[in-house]
């Protein structure tokens, strides 16, 4: 009589881990950081239709890198529960501390029980009153919530975007240089992005409901051809 097969837990974990964070590196990075009237979003995204970035509710956008099937399957279920929450209650009881928290909830259940994890990193960004109360919740592939401060990178070379993000960042600089800022982390010394290449929203304070609005590739052009 044959011995089942047996993998040691921590193994395959490791090997969950591992798979899913292959899947994502491979993808194109994004970023999210504070800028004096908001919250900018900036994905190196060529497509014009599958869009990386989007908005979930009046406060409250989505962004995701990794398999795109599976974080637009998140984003629609953010959607859903946040038209749900803000027609039963009230449309301020709509939180992004909340929606993290079920997103997190989706993708952990599904790395710690599924054969096939998400390969998916997302984030939930949400606009305050007051840039003390803006918010970025990047939840990561095991289901990780991590409660970000001014600034976040998802996918690609995350670590090493970051750090260029990081350096000379500040958050009380107009829109243009938030976005010129941006793009030179996305890119790098070594590459040039054009406007065609990227996905540009902003979470704009101030506006009394719908916050989330895109900066077309045209104004793009503009910003970027003006540094």
């Amino acid at each position: 009589m044959s011995m089942p097969f047996f993998t040691p837990p921590e193994e395959m974990m490791k090997q969950k881990a591992d798979f899913a964070r292959k899947g994502i590196a491979r993808g194109r990075a994004l970023v999210a950081m504070q800028y004096s009237e908001g919250i900018l979003l900036v994905a190196e995204n060529p497509s014009n239709t599958l869009r990386k970035v989007s908005e979930i509710y009046d406060r409250i956008a989505f962004a995701g890198v990794g398999k795109y099937n599976e974080f637009d399957q998140l984003r629609q279920f953010g959607i859903r529960t946040a038209d749900l929450l803000g027609y039963q209650f009230s449309r301020r009881d709509v939180e992004g501390r909340s929606l993290a928290n079920s997103y997190a909830q989706i993708i952990g259940q599904s790395f710690t029980h599924e054969p096939k994890p998400l390969e998916v990193e997302i984030l939930v960004a949400e606009i305050g009153p007051e840039p003390t109360g803006d918010r970025l919740f990047h939840i990561a592939y095991d289901g990780t919530v991590l409660d970000e401060s001014s600034c976040c990178v998802l996918g690609g070379d995350a670590e090493t975007i970051l750090e260029r993000l990081r350096q000379g960042l500040d958050t009380s600089v107009s829109l243009a240089l938030a976005v010129v800022h941006a793009v030179a982390a996305l890119a790098g010394p070594d590459r040039t992005l054009a406007a065609a290449d990227l996905e540009v929203a902003v979470l704009r304070r101030g506006v009394e409901r719908r916050c989330f609005s895109r900066v077309d590739d045209a104004d793009v052009a503009v910003i970027l051809e003006g540094n």
